[in-house]
């Protein structure tokens, strides 16, 4: 079951659609009406995804860089309380992605061309992951078992696997410039899939998305996704999981 929300977060974002709280009321939902029983939970494993909107937002309300600690304090402690619901309601392994480093993104290394990635953004990334494995520490004490309930999945070491690494994955061929996507809108004012008015296209497509890691200006190719996934981090996290 996936009850995700693209652009959504633990708090409300610039998205209007349901938060984690509410999509996680929605599995309650299920539960209370009986469609699934708390003992054929125990079988299931759940993910929970975060991926940075609820920064992306504090930026956007132009957020306080001295604020940001405190900010990044709150998402985790609620995506802990999130996380501890799931498990509570009787799923029994419960996973979450640390935070990809998002001044790579190109929506941020834009502003340099795409020639290197946001020290400062990636900075912030360090600690919301750091907070996040001190989250997961404390869960697992909780829930007092000889077994990890609560694991991460290591996006981040796989991103920058990927990103340092001269060939992408399995032998093919390299990545032509990471950071720099396959599909972005002429200027500013565009985006990836943007047209006017008149229905003309105002963005501009690679010759071979094959050879791009990212689509657009947050979203990792196809052949970028199998690259992470063909990581080390990655297989180790799965395989724990």
């Amino acid at each position: 079951m996936n009850f995700a929300y693209g652009g959504t977060g633990v708090f409300n974002t610039l998205i209007a659609e349901p938060n984690m709280t509410i999509q996680i009321d929605y599995l309650q939902q299920l539960l209370n009406e009986s469609v699934y029983t708390k003992r054929k939970l125990r079988s299931s494993m759940a993910l929970v995804s975060l991926a940075g909107n609820d920064y992306l937002t504090y930026i956007q309300k132009n957020g306080s860089p001295e604020g940001w600690p405190s900010f990044i304090k709150s998402v985790v402690d609620q995506l802990a309380v999130n996380m501890k619901r799931i498990y509570n309601m009787g799923v029994r392994k419960v996973a979450v992605n640390t935070l990809q480093p998002l001044g790579c993104l190109p929506r941020s290394t834009i502003q340099n061309s795409f020639r290197h990635c946001n020290t400062t953004e990636n900075n912030f990334v360090d600690l919301h992951n750091v907070y996040l494995q001190q989250a997961i520490g404390k869960l697992n004490t909780e829930a007092n078992s000889t077994d990890n309930r609560f694991i991460t999945l290591d996006l981040y070491s796989a991103f920058w696997t990927v990103f340092h690494n001269e060939t992408a994955h399995q032998g093919k061929a390299t990545f032509k410039n990471p950071y720099e996507p396959c599909c972005i809108g002429i200027s500013s004012q565009y985006s990836c899939g943007s047209v006017d008015g008149n229905g003309i296209k105002k963005y501009t497509l690679c010759a071979d998305r094959k050879l791009r890691f990212f689509w657009d200006a947050v979203h990792p190719t196809q052949e970028g996704w199998h690259a992470i996934f063909s990581t080390p981090a990655m297989q180790n996290s799965l395989e724990q999981f």
